[in-house]
């Protein structure tokens, strides 16, 4: 009999192997065979954790090792193919579930793309109307330490570098600010899931965390753009 395709078997509730009711996440509870996730899957269900954002990073690393060692390739070297290719997949997928939601500001990234919010582009490059004039000021300095540079004017540059690093200092800490915001409203978004909040609720929620997400993006970038022109001059 040939193996099924992975896409036709992770649409199913059947195992691959034995056809009973598959039960398990990750491995068949009636054989024991390796299965493919089901259609739809996320990386939280993979884990098998619900769609949180505060989540338990010991928790995580934990189940992220116990999933390696029991999806590893190794362990499957005298399956057959269709195994085979099923643990090199989930392995690699893990991998990428790991590494996004180990990360606050990547697993909150995540679940905006899961809810098609997460559009980055124009909008993350306009300055948040709280910063227009202090990024305008910033900007000036950044072109006079750029001519002072090129002109080799040692006292102004002194003045210049002294001043962008404040400025520097300035936008790190709002920064650090809108990371605090941001845990804020993770904490909200979970108890959000926990009272089995309205769909209404949790998507301004969300909607509230893509601007902040769009502002940190914005001053991030001004934080770097600082530190490399200070580098280079």
């Amino acid at each position: 009999m040939n193996a099924p395709s992975t896409t036709t078997a992770a649409s199913g509730t059947a195992c691959w192997s034995c056809g009973k009711a598959a039960g398990g996440a990750h491995f068949c509870s009636a054989c024991g065979k390796i299965l493919p996730l089901p259609a739809g899957a996320d990386y939280f269900a993979f884990f098998g954790m619900p769609r949180k954002l505060q989540l338990d990073s010991e928790a995580l690393e934990r189940r992220f090792h116990q999933l390696s060692w029991k999806l590893h390739p190794d362990n499957f070297v005298r399956a057959v193919e269709f195994e085979r290719n099923l643990s090199l997949e989930r392995s690699s997928e893990l991998n990428d579930a790991y590494r996004t939601l180990r990360e606050p500001v990547a697993r909150v990234e995540y679940l905006l793309g899961l809810a098609g919010l997460r559009k980055e582009g124009a909008a993350k490059q306009q300055a948040p109307p709280e910063l227009l004039e202090e990024v305008f000021e910033l900007n000036e300095s950044l072109d006079e330490l750029r001519q002072a540079s090129a002109a080799g004017a040692g006292a102004d540059l002194a003045s210049l570098r002294d001043r962008l690093a404040a400025a520097q200092k300035n936008f790190q800490q709002k920064l650090d600010e809108v990371d605090a915001e941001l845990a804020v409203v993770f904490g909200a978004w979970d108890a959000a899931l926990d009272a089995g909040a309205p769909e209404a609720a949790r998507r301004e929620l969300l909607a509230r965390m893509n601007e902040i997400l769009n502002r940190r993006s914005y001053i991030r970038n001004l934080v770097a753009t600082v530190q490399s022109e200070l580098a280079e001059a």
